[in-house]
């Protein structure tokens, strides 16, 4: 097995590119790296987006319609951020745009736990989570109080 595995980046299908490359922009902060050459057709088109020059997600105009979440593939996507200040910004962002919450506010990770973060969806509805590892104890209550939960359940 490999020694250095590790996540590399992230690909997603998506119904309209520059309407997703606006929302991972505006929201999550991430820089247009590259993607489809002039003339590609549009079934073809696609944009890299990173961070500080790393590619983070690769996004592909190639979806005839939403993200359904009752199918095997992809349960969430989860961005971390340093701190509950950097949460509340994005939660912000979003709010303004006019995005879909699974909860009000931020949601601890699970009962007794410090991290936890905010979950929405993408225009695709993609679900998403912004989280922190700590700090987040005094800002709300896990949606179970019996079990942990990832934001989702």
């Amino acid at each position: 097995m490999p020694a250095s595995l590790r996540t590399g980046h992230i690909g997603i299908n998506v119904t309209d590119l520059d309407r997703s490359v606006a929302f991972y922009r505006d929201v999550l902060g991430l820089e247009v790296m590259g993607g489809s050459e002039p003339g590609t057709p549009p079934e073809r088109r696609r944009a890299r987006l990173g961070k500080k020059g790393e590619l983070v997600l690769t996004i592909w105009q190639q979806a005839s319609g939403a993200h359904p979440v009752d199918r095997a593939g992809l349960h969430h996507l989860s961005f971390e951020v340093d701190s509950v200040e950097e949460i509340r910004e994005a939660e912000w962002a979003l709010k303004e745009r006019g995005s879909t919450f699974h909860h009000d506010g931020i949601v601890l990770h699970g009962p007794g736990q410090d991290s936890g973060g905010i979950f929405f969806t993408d225009p695709d509805g993609t679900r998403l989570e912004i989280y922190t590892a700590s700090g987040v104890a005094a800002e709300g209550e896990a949606p179970f109080v019996d079990a942990p939960t990832c934001g989702f359940f």
